[in-house]
């Protein structure tokens, strides 16, 4: 779990035992085959019936960081009716699945690879036709895997409004928003492609809300954000004034009515399409309370839908538990508390970090402050995608030893805090928890372990 040399046990291996249950229970292939099944020509999607005896071509287009394994899932269940598709995945090393064609594209920030694999997506879904069913795997990262920049506007420039945007702390929300009114295939443009057809996509999701309009920047479905709301994100984060020209141009006459908007609810394209949500935050916390409980934990959700700076956040749930630590001394069972989502972090410092690594610093810096005699606790947040910024460790963890060991190494969290660098404060004290990809993404998991000391 760590490179941390103290003794395993206690909190420490219900931990690890918590947060791999959590994981292991959103695995891709593991969500398609639940929710995808197959009797002869009739496939039954969550309560929806699709006959392929109807339909002459069957494709399958999927991007995103649970690509590879959602398609072969899929193409296993769709056998010998798959025509033929696509998978975009953010790396080297994936498995290729048959009659699909692989390309290797890159996340966070969008490449060249990226404009061609959307390109492709819209040459695929643009040979269906009204008898064609068309599936969509969509997954965390879609956003930056498939990017294609809409008339005028350059894949460089949009590289560089959205490091800005991700440096500067803007959620995924307003980062997609952005990108929708930048591109030309996000906002409903896929589906707008592949229309006559059917089309069926299946969403592993990453945002809190699992709003289908923001994953992956909702290439099948309806946006409910506009050319203004675009410009509103780049003025709230101070881009405006330094954007490049042709994207002030063309958000300005979006505004005005000049340029198309992104597809809306009710658009006729959107009458053949279809989406379901195989898997998502409460998935994993589900599964982490299940684990928890058979370790005899009082377990219990305190949210799903997590977002604001990691700071802030962290501060809120240290005083939290501060008051928690009261009543933990007459509780029959520790306590497991379970939350998600996916917070931010503005950058001002030099540092190394991602979200989950400065929240579990934070919280360290802040659990100090608080007197907290005779509580023995953990704090633990790792994205469930293995990646915690551009790091990587998945996240970190912290318990009531780790101020001590700070000390004595003669480091002072809240200057590593200050500095944006609480990757390197984990590092040297062995507290990051370093899984590698997962394969999958549904935000981020934090567990917070409780019981008197």
């Amino acid at each position: 779990m760590s490179e941390n040399t103290q003794a395993e046990g206690g909190f420490l291996n219900d931990a690890e035992a918590i947060w791999r249950a959590a994981i292991a229970a959103v695995e891709p292939e593991r969500l398609v085959r639940e929710s995808v099944v197959r009797e002869d020509n009739l496939v039954r999607i969550k309560g929806t019936t699709f006959d392929l005896a109807g339909f002459e071509k069957v494709f399958l287009v999927a991007f995103g960081k649970a690509a590879a394994a959602m398609a072969g899932a899929l193409a296993a269940i769709l056998g010998e009716r798959l025509t033929s598709g696509l998978v975009v995945v953010p790396g080297p090393g994936v498995k290729t699945v048959p009659k699909l064609e692989t390309i290797e594209a890159s996340h966070p920030i969008p490449d060249a690879r990226s404009v061609e694999a959307a390109r492709r997506a819209l040459e695929i879904t643009g040979k269906a036709g009204e008898k064609d069913l068309v599936f969509v795997c969509i997954s965390g990262g879609g956003s930056s895997l498939l990017t294609l920049p809409a008339e005028g506007i350059t894949l460089e420039k949009k590289r560089r409004l959205t490091h800005d945007l991700l440096r500067a702390g803007a959620t995924v929300d307003e980062l997609n928003t952005v990108r929708k009114h930048l591109s030309a295939i996000k906002g409903g443009r896929l589906a707008k492609a592949a229309f006559p057809a059917t089309v069926v996509t299946l969403v592993l999701s990453d945002v809190v809300g699992d709003d289908l309009g923001t994953i992956a920047s909702g290439p099948t479905h309806w946006d409910v954000s506009t050319f203004a709301d675009a410009r509103g994100v780049l003025e709230r984060y101070g881009f405006w004034d330094s954007a490049p020209a042709l994207v002030r141009a063309r958000l300005e006459e979006g505004s005005r009515g000049e340029i198309e908007e992104t597809l809306k609810e009710g658009d006729p394209v959107f009458a053949r399409a279809h989406a379901f949500v195989v898997g998502d935050n409460m998935t994993a916390l589900r599964a982490a309370k299940h684990e928890a409980d058979k370790r005899g934990f009082d377990t219990a959700f305190l949210s799903s839908s997590d977002t604001g700076e990691a700071r802030k956040v962290a501060a809120n749930y240290a005083a939290f538990l501060a008051e928690m630590a009261c009543s933990a001394a007459s509780l029959p069972r520790p306590l497991c508390l379970l939350a998600g989502g996916e917070l931010t972090v503005t950058v001002k410092g030099r540092g190394r970090g991602g979200r989950n690594t400065e929240f579990v610093l934070a919280s360290v810096v802040e659990m100090a402050k608080n007197n907290l005699e005779g509580l023995d606790w953990l704090i633990l947040s790792l994205g469930t995608d293995g990646i915690d910024g551009p790091t990587d460790a998945a996240g970190a963890w912290a318990d009531a030893s780790t101020a001590g060991c700070a000390r004595a190494m003669r480091l002072d969290p809240a200057a590593y805090l200050d500095d944006n660098d609480s990757y390197s404060f984990f590092k040297q004290t062995g507290y990051l928890i370093v899984t590698g990809p997962t394969g999958t993404n549904v935000m981020d998991l934090r567990v917070f372990l409780l019981r008197a000391a």
